[in-house]
């Protein structure tokens, strides 16, 4: 091939893998409605308007997207039924607030010691698209993505596993197991009644991701916060099937070309945030922060591990191969893991 051939190619190429994701700017505008239940400031919904932001840059504006944050159009736990039944022609739910609906994926969910966000919305992602597990059968996957691991913030400082002998914290689904295994005292209530709850001292604090530091101003009632990175949450962003299937091929490809950029940009959000807000609860309220020691930090491990075992059980029943999905979100883990 001599010179002028090689360049005639390598322009036909460019030109066809631009064609791919070019989508006339005169064609009929698509419309498309997107529920979230959390406040519109929180990371669910920034992650939601950076995606709407690329899909209607991507597609010319074909498509436009209607964002609906702070439950406005369905709620936490009616998300994946609304988007079932076309309420919402997307919806982002927290997996932790649908029990037993996700018996393979809630694996992320587990106390596996993931340090940031981007290493576990990856591997949630990986493991997501290794097993296309049958639990999401009803809808079309737009992306997934984790919080930040939880750590403890508290009103009275904690650096022992001593400390949380008895004390209340705040805390829901996995993150009150491993509490209570630790000897704590759980205290199931909504994230909006905790600072109030903390203040009248019924709970001394919660376990969760730090980012509520500065995003719901927990470091003016918890100076004292305490690394453990027990667990994350994991979320799903879906789709309604019908709507999914009306699309057209190269909106369709625009959609899933996002799918793990969408998932490693939001948890690469996630961890920057936190840092942010730690930063925050430093210079505004003189916030100090503590880790276990190597010897807690072994013995917290192996008291949670409990908590693997019940997965396990659970996945198996389920006809899941536990032993191997775990054996692949440690694969993936190391992967990603810097």
């Amino acid at each position: 091939m001599d010179r002028k051939e090689f360049f005639c190619t390598v322009l036909c190429l460019l030109f066809l893998a631009t064609a791919v994701f070019t989508i006339p700017s005169n064609a009929k505008t698509i419309q498309l409605t997107y529920a979230n239940f959390p406040p519109a400031s929180t990371f669910p919904c920034i992650q939601m308007e950076r995606w709407k932001k690329e899909v209607e840059k991507r597609t010319n504006n074909r498509v436009k997207v209607l964002t609906f944050p702070g439950g406005t159009l369905l709620g936490a736990k009616d998300m994946l039924r609304g988007v079932i039944q076309g309420q919402a022609d997307i919806g982002c739910l927290c997996m932790a607030y649908q029990p037993g609906v996700f018996p393979l994926t809630t694996v992320i969910g587990l106390p596996l010691g993931f340090k940031d966000a981007k290493t576990a919305s990856l591997v949630l992602w990986e493991i997501y698209n290794k097993y296309r597990p049958k639990e999401f059968s009803k809808v079309k996957v737009i992306t997934l993505f984790t919080s930040a691991p939880s750590n403890i913030m508290s009103k009275v400082p904690i650096r022992s596993l001593k400390d949380l002998k008895g004390l209340e914290l705040r805390a829901s689904g996995t993150a009150s197991k491993i509490l209570e295994l630790l000897g704590a005292t759980p205290v199931s209530m909504p994230m909006s009644e905790t600072p109030e709850a903390i203040q009248k001292g019924i709970v001394k604090g919660l376990l969760s991701s730090l980012e509520v530091l500065k995003d719901l101003n927990f470091a003016a009632y918890c100076p004292y916060e305490t690394i453990t990175n027990f667990q994350v949450y994991p979320f799903a962003v879906v789709m309604n099937k019908q709507k999914w299937n009306s699309l057209p091929k190269q909106v369709k490809e625009v959609i899933n070309s996002m799918s793990k950029e969408q998932a490693a940009w939001t948890g690469e959000y996630m961890d920057n945030h936190v840092k942010e807000a730690i930063q925050f609860a430093r210079q505004k309220y003189n916030a100090k922060l503590f880790h276990f020691s190597k010897q807690d930090s072994i013995k917290a491990k192996k008291l949670c591990k409990k908590v693997i075992l019940d997965w396990k059980k659970m996945a198996v029943k389920s006809s899941i191969p536990a032993d191997k999905v775990l054996e692949d979100v440690y694969a993936f883990k190391a992967k990603y893991e810097h």
